[in-house]
């Protein structure tokens, strides 16, 4: 009886022993150089090791599928699945930390596969295909929710960006962190950014509230920039594009490559410039970015500034119906130097820390100077309203400038583990403006007048302070948890007068909480299912105080959504509830800068639904449709008509189409050539709250249009890398369209006493057919 145990001990011990395997290895860095003291782990069992003084180690597994995971600071952590039936050898390749490091950057505000929100990525490859001079505004025209727009027509000057309906002053915009929309106004003047999609390394567009963010809330969607990365290697680039309308942009860039492995100096000069679609809208853009830059396997520390003047030819009114039917290229202004002229000055330093294997750091610290006016002509004005320095019925040239300084702090901690990721941080920002204007010439000056003497006067003080912790946690294998919390702080105070001289006197206080939960839940490898809710609040804008509007709003938005991805197919597909309290809705009118002013509207609601896919047909053909289908609704809408306020009931909200469709088909024969076909239909929208209660002027049709992309690239053997060719036909179906414009009502008193409620309409035609064509030297 123990002879027959013992020979059965020794015989599962013998089997035993030939199921387990010895799996040996080496982990290097992509300079072939071992990494000592590197932790592999073997996923879901307790076991792991660590590399030996030349990155060797052995680890003795019996035989099966593992996922090892594999870590060293100051490189990206890496999994690998093996699949061990005898003994086996591998050799492991980590990546530096320098990408993470950049990407430290933009961490705090940006989301990722395992961020239950609604997100697209555009990446320096794609930005570059129709780089030829447009702002990023219209480069962004194909992702889905999307409407781009410019004054002039060609897509160069004052452009804007609408997503889901919410205009540029409710998008949240960040590069590499910094709040970029206009502390006071809210708004996002791209004119001020020539050619900064030549500066750009990566953008992330988020949909609906998002993740928390730095600067005023997101009450449409998000947008964050990452500038250059650091080159490895000495070059540069000479790009030069021209095309309809005199427009032509010229841009050289420059990189040292890495000086010593650590160090590297870049920079960029672009000079922009079109005549415009419109009649003498012309624009003048000037623009740079340098960056000094130093990393190590732990660091990376970026001192960037960038800016540059612009100089545009207003069209800030658009067309009236009589004036588009006439001629849709006509500019109704006269004075030639009827001009913006401001310029705009960024400078930002980055400190990003790798600390260890689960902490990392970010210091970013940005100061901004802008200074600028606008420039116009005035006939027959009173002497009352500009402070008595002219005489009842002169005519008269005025300045209307703006001076400001902007200042930021962001500190963010980011902490990492296998299950468990926490980012917190803590933003503060402090504005100074000074608003004011000059009269620099009148027909009939008062005795005591001289020029540049100012006719109004107000100064602004804004502090805002927000802090955030973002966790994203894993629950099961199949399902992951996410809770965003932010607190955020906001003083306004500003005095004097506006430029009507009307008093304006504000001192504000806001505190809002900004609470923020979702899931993830894992199907298969290939798909998931997630679903957030987020709340948002923004206060007024400094138009809102001048128009008694001193109510914050507030947004829930809750999203639903599932993702699938393979090798050949990819798909999006969400639905999105946005539900607003006392939401600050675009009247349809615009003030006297051509800025939408906006109205209280009370209880409203975005309801949609969003397609994004990637369909790889072949090796050659690729697919990639998007598609979003909303409503978008006031409840219970209150309106002045005929001299009464009435409850409209349930109308459009303006500027909101409910459906926008998109279509990238591209063709690609082989490595140095592709052929993109871009489609895009915009459906109907209003440009007031009122739906057909007045008259039908408010309504913009829906359009389509198509571009046709050309980029061909050649490496000759020569000094030059590569050479690329790029062309873009726009509208190339020569569609007459407008994507924008104003509405507006006025009452007058009519027969027998009643009040009569009149309208009117401006319109922002764009160009037909047109065509820009570049080519690129990278040596």
């Amino acid at each position: 009886m123990k002879k027959n145990l013992l020979f059965l001990f020794l015989f599962v011990s013998l089997i035993t022993k030939a199921q387990e395997r010895l799996l040996s290895g080496k982990i290097v860095n992509q300079s072939n150089e071992p990494l000592s003291g590197a932790s592999i782990i073997v996923k879901g069992l307790n076991k792991g090791v660590a590399t030996d003084v030349e990155g060797n180690f052995k680890l003795r597994l019996t035989e099966g599928a593992y996922t090892l995971q594999i870590s060293f600071i100051g490189y990206q952590s890496k999994e690998q699945e093996i699949n061990l039936i005898t003994d086996d050898s591998i050799l492991i390749i980590l990546s530096s930390n320098e990408f993470i490091l950049d990407e430290v950057l933009v961490s705090a505000v940006r989301a990722n596969s395992n961020t239950p929100v609604t997100f697209t990525n555009f990446d320096k490859k794609e930005i570059a295909k129709r780089n030829l001079g447009q702002d990023i505004p219209i480069l962004l025209n194909y992702l889905p929710s999307v409407i781009s727009s410019s004054d002039a027509g060609a897509g160069v000057g004052y452009t804007y960006l609408n997503v889901r309906g919410s205009n540029s002053e409710r998008i949240n915009v960040t590069i590499n962190g910094i709040p970029y929309n206009d502390a006071e106004s809210h708004g996002t003047f791209w004119v001020n950014l020539g050619d900064f999609a030549s500066s750009t390394e990566n953008l992330q567009l988020q949909r609906g509230v998002g993740t928390s963010t730095n600067g005023s809330g997101a009450f449409g969607a998000s947008l964050n920039i990452l500038t250059d990365a650091m080159a490895d290697e000495a070059g540069g680039e000479t790009s030069n594009s021209f095309g309809s309308f005199n427009t032509r942009k010229h841009t050289v860039k420059f990189t040292t490559g890495r000086i010593n492995e650590n160090f590297e100096l870049s920079g960029r000069l672009s000079n922009i410039s079109s005549e415009g679609y419109v009649d003498r809208a012309f624009a003048d853009l000037k623009s740079y970015f340098l960056q000094a830059a130093y990393s190590d396997s732990n660091r990376l520390i970026k001192a960037i500034t960038f800016g540059g003047n612009e100089r545009t030819y207003q069209s800030w009114y658009g067309l009236d119906p009589q004036q588009l039917a006439e001629n849709r290229r006509q500019n109704p202004y006269t004075y030639e130097n009827e001009v913006d002229d401001y310029g705009q000055n960024h400078y930002q330093l980055h400190w990003n820390e790798i600390i260890d294997n689960h902490w990392s750091t970010n210091l970013s610290l940005n100061y901004t100077k802008g200074s600028g006016f606008f420039e116009q002509y005035k006939t027959e004005e009173n002497a009352s309203d500009f402070n008595n320095l002219i005489i009842d019925g002169s005519d008269l040239i005025v300045r209307r400038w703006l001076d400001n300084d902007f200042y930021v702090a962001n500190f963010n901690a980011n902490y990492s583990k296998e299950d468990l990721n926490i980012i917190s941080g803590v933003s503060y920002s402090n504005y100074k403006g000074n608003h004011f204007g000059e009269v620099i010439w009148g027909s009939h000056l008062a005795t005591n007048t001289s020029i540049r003497d100012r006719y109004y006067f107000s100064d602004a003080l804004k502090k805002d302070l927000s802090l955030f912790s973002k966790t994203t946690f894993t629950i099961s294998n199949k399902l992951s948890g996410y809770l965003d919390l932010q607190g955020r702080f906001v003083s306004y105070q500003t005095s004097g007068l506006t430029s009507d001289r009307a008093p304006i006197d504000v001192d504000s206080n806001f505190n809002f909480f900004n609470p923020k939960a979702g899931f993830i839940y894992r199907i298969t490898e290939n798909s998931d299912l997630y679903f957030s809710f987020a709340r948002a609040h923004r206060e007024p804008n400094r138009n809102d105080f001048e128009n008694g509007v001193s109510t914050a709003e507030r947004l829930d938005d809750f999203e639903l959504g599932w993702r699938y991805r393979s090798e050949q197919f990819k798909l999006n597909a969400n639905g999105y509830y946005m539900n607003y309290t006392d939401q600050l809705v675009l009247t349809g009118a615009i003030d006297d800068v051509g800025a939408p002013i906006r109205a209280t509207s009370g209880k409203s609601y975005r309801l949609g639904f969003e397609l994004d896919a990637d369909y790889k047909i072949s090796n050659s053909f690729s697919l990639q449709p998007n598609a979003a289908f909303s409503a978008n609704r006031n409840q219970d809408f209150k309106a002045f008509v005929f001299g009464e306020l009435k409850n409209l009931g349930d109308t459009p909200l303006s500027f909101s189409p409910g459906i926008i469709v998109g279509n990238r088909f591209t063709y690609t024969p082989d490595e140095h050539f592709q052929l993109a076909l871009l489609s895009k239909y915009v459906g109907e929208q209003y440009m007031s709250n009122l739906g057909s209660e007045v008259s039908s002027l408010d309504v913009l049709d829906g359009y389509f249009t198509s571009d046709l992309n050309l980029v061909y690239q050649t490496e000759p053997n020569s000094i030059f890398k590569s050479i690329i060719f790029t062309v873009l036909f726009n509208n190339i179906f020569n569609a007459e369209y407008v994507d924008r414009g104003y509405y507006y009502t006025y009452d007058y008193s009519g027969g027998n006493g009643k009040t009569v409620t009149a309208d009117g309409a401006g319109y922002y035609p764009q160009a037909t057919a047109n065509f820009l064509a570049g080519v690129t030297f990278k040596f």
